[in-house]
């Protein structure tokens, strides 16, 4: 099966720092729902920098979507990460100044690439199908300052979402919130993530979430650091 993610002999280590991360081997296939757990300080945000191409492992190959961010340049890896990857942060990173309708089309306005996989749609009109699917079309003039935790939550996924990329990225995107309405947004996710045919990477503390996904991860036992 293709792959999202290879990683082979990964090391890192911050500038002046011991290493942080030894992974001798990792592989996510395509369109896999991937659940990424491990203690606090274990590396889970580093490896997802890592696979973001926000960090470059000076070591080992890491391959997202076919192409290795080792033997990248930054702005070469940013260029993917806009195009290809989306990323649900755990404290949102919305635009404070934009509506929800603006924040999820942002994406969009930013790279080519993901305005492209809209084949022609207009992308006000794709955001306004992701605001509907994800229970926030009703809101999408509003201040996102003025939302709720979960509605600010459901924004962050639909800019994810927005331009199909093909790897979903969400770092601990549930943890303010209570069992049921967790697992309601999971369900929302998982749908947009089988519309799309897009791979998620989930991080989170809570393994009750656990048996929703494909296959679970533990970086406490790939990382041999």
């Amino acid at each position: 099966m293709d792959c999202a993610v290879e990683i082979d002999q990964l090391r890192f280590a911050y500038r002046g720092a011991k290493i942080v991360l030894l992974i001798p081997v990792l592989t996510i296939n395509r369109r896999e729902k991937i659940f990424l757990h491990g203690p606090s300080g274990s590396g889970k945000t580093t490896l997802l920098g890592i696979l973001a191409g926000v960090l470059k492992a000076k070591e080992g190959s890491v391959k997202v979507l076919g192409r290795d961010l080792t033997r990248m340049s930054g702005p070469a890896r940013d260029a993917l990460r806009g195009g290809h990857i989306g990323y649900i942060f755990q404290m949102f990173n919305l635009i404070p100044y934009l509506n929800v309708l603006e924040n999820i089309m942002l994406p969009c306005r930013i790279s080519e690439e993901r305005q492209r996989r809209l084949n022609g749609r207009p992308p006000e009109d794709e955001a306004r199908k992701l605001a509907e699917h994800l229970g926030i079309g009703s809101i999408v003039l509003d201040n996102v300052v003025d939302l709720s935790v979960g509605q600010q939550q459901r924004v962050a996924a639909a800019r994810a979402l927005m331009g199909a990329p093909e790897l979903i990225i969400a770092d601990e995107p549930t943890s303010s919130l209570d069992e049921d309405h967790r697992e309601g947004f999971l369900q929302l996710l998982f749908h947009q993530c089988r519309e799309i045919g897009s791979t998620l990477i989930f991080v989170s503390h809570d393994r009750r979430m656990m048996p929703l996904f494909d296959r679970a991860v533990s970086l406490a036992e790939i990382n041999q650091v």
